[in-house]
């Protein structure tokens, strides 16, 4: 995506080089605090800018590192004076202050780019559209048990620059997002997981599908034959870009409609995994992870312990004893004999559709909050066989009315949490249950998506 031509003159050699060196951190969140900390622990001058207020906590740790920062704007004179500057995934190239780093010249990388030139661990890295979060946390899960030295980092975790400075792990599994891949230029993925290709955040790719998919296949990037790419055969966009497309690494793709060797596949309700001669089966009746697309996280996480040649034993008890992250499919609990399910992280349209798929109950589905130009037609069948009714928890909820009102009899509009909640408990019968998919972001009423889904338990807690 975007050309950062002077990028190889920015790697630093050594810290006595670097002495004195600007470099600047745009963005003072987890991923850019961590890079602070480790670009002084490497002897840059380092300066942190964020346009808009820091939270308090890493404001101290800021200050307790005696590092210099800004908020509520940027000072141009500090920030153009950098050799470098490491950017936040959040913003967006059209920020004016990005435009004016391009104009200078001046290299603008990822704080995966900069944390990959100072670790010699061996890096997985996984990203998708969907489930990338549920299977990072899969793949560590597997490899700690199996007693790899493992850290688990990128859009997950505490930051992946800041376990570079202060541990000394032999792996890193990383959730990489587009936006990390954007500015990523000679990081190498040794194991490179793509799940699938989705419209989602199409308003930083000018709403062009084929650019945010250009931007998910970065992750094979400096990819050489020692490596290995593992990919959805059943997923068309990932087919269709790769069709057209020279990979270095070793593919190992996964599928439950074929059969696939090598690679993952379906043999009637066993899943079976063939890589390098290495062989693993199991019910997927005995997986942790419960429906269609959890099977395809499964299988990818599946893969990447078979090429790191772990024992079946430990794959077959991590596998079966997982539990799913906060806020992705995540019991609350039953209340009258009503299920209350909290998939806040479901921000996008695709998101919904796979927790949908995966409910075998009547559901009271509460949907909205910011629209990202979603198409809501993919959700139709779905939600004509199983959602007896939609709770709007959203400012603007009129999409969801138009998309939906032919194929429910109930949409009901809310304006919290709370309300949202004991209007889906009082639509809800026994047996039923209430999820909480938004399919949208989440910045109109919340914080953010993990704010969303606190609120939404602590109403479940109130009823």
């Amino acid at each position: 995506m975007n050309e950062n031509k002077n990028i190889s003159s920015q790697t630093a050699t050594s810290p006595s080089e670097r002495a004195g060196q600007r470099l600047c951190i745009l963005g003072a969140g987890e991923s850019g605090v961590g890079a602070a900390y480790l670009a002084q622990q490497q002897g840059y001058d380092v300066f942190v800018s964020d346009f808009g207020a820091i939270a308090d906590k890493y404001k101290e740790q800021l200050q307790q590192w005696n590092i210099c920062f800004e908020e509520s704007g940027h000072t141009e004179a500090e920030i153009l004076s950098a050799v470098e500057v490491v950017k936040s995934p959040g913003i967006p190239e059209k920020a004016p202050i990005i435009k004016k780093l391009r104009e200078a010249g001046i290299p603008v990388i990822s704080e995966i780019e900069f944390a990959g030139r100072y670790t010699d661990a061996k890096m997985i890295c996984i990203t998708g559209s969907n489930g990338k979060t549920t299977t990072t946390s899969l793949t560590y899960h597997i490899l700690k048990n199996a007693g790899l030295n493992v850290g688990l980092a990128g859009n997950i975790g505490k930051s992946f620059a800041y376990q570079v400075a202060t541990e000394k792990f032999d792996w890193y599994v990383l959730e990489i997002s587009s936006f990390m891949l954007d500015d990523m230029y000679r990081f190498k993925a040794d194991v490179a997981v793509l799940l699938n290709i989705t419209p989602d955040h199409l308003d930083r790719y000018e709403y062009k599908l084929e650019n945010y998919a250009a931007s998910k296949y970065r992750i094979t990037q400096n990819q050489t034959e020692a490596d290995y790419f593992i990919y959805c055969a059943d997923d068309a966009e990932t087919i269709k870009v790769l069709d057209g497309k020279e990979i270095a690494a070793q593919q190992l793709p996964f599928s439950i409609e074929k059969q696939l060797v090598p690679g993952a596949y379906l043999d009637a309700d066993n899943l079976i995994i063939n890589v390098n001669k290495q062989h693993f089966q199991m019910s997927i009746n005995e997986l942790a992870l419960q429906g269609k697309h959890n099977i395809y996280n499964s299988m990818a996480s599946g893969i990447v312990a078979k090429v790191l040649e772990l024992r079946n034993d430990t794959m077959r008890e991590s596998m079966g004893n997982f539990r799913n992250i906060e806020h992705r499919l995540e019991s609350v609990g039953k209340i009258s004999g009503i299920s209350f399910i909290n998939d806040s992280k479901a921000t996008n349209v695709n998101s919904t559709w796979y927790a949908l798929e995966s409910m075998t109950t009547d559901v009271v589905l509460i949907l909205g909050g910011v629209d990202k130009g979603n198409d809501y037609s993919m959700l139709r069948d779905l939600v004509k066989q199983k959602v007896k009714a939609i709770v709007c928890l959203g400012k603007d909820n009129k999409r969801i009315h138009d998309a939906f009102e032919d194929e429910v009899e109930v949409i009901v509009n809310t304006n919290s949490a709370q309300e949202a909640t004991q209007v889906a408990y009082h639509l809800a019968s026994k047996g039923d249950t209430v999820l909480l998919s938004p399919a949208c972001a989440s910045f109109d009423l919340f914080k953010n998506y993990e704010d969303r889904g606190n609120q939404f338990k602590a109403a479940v807690r109130e009823l």
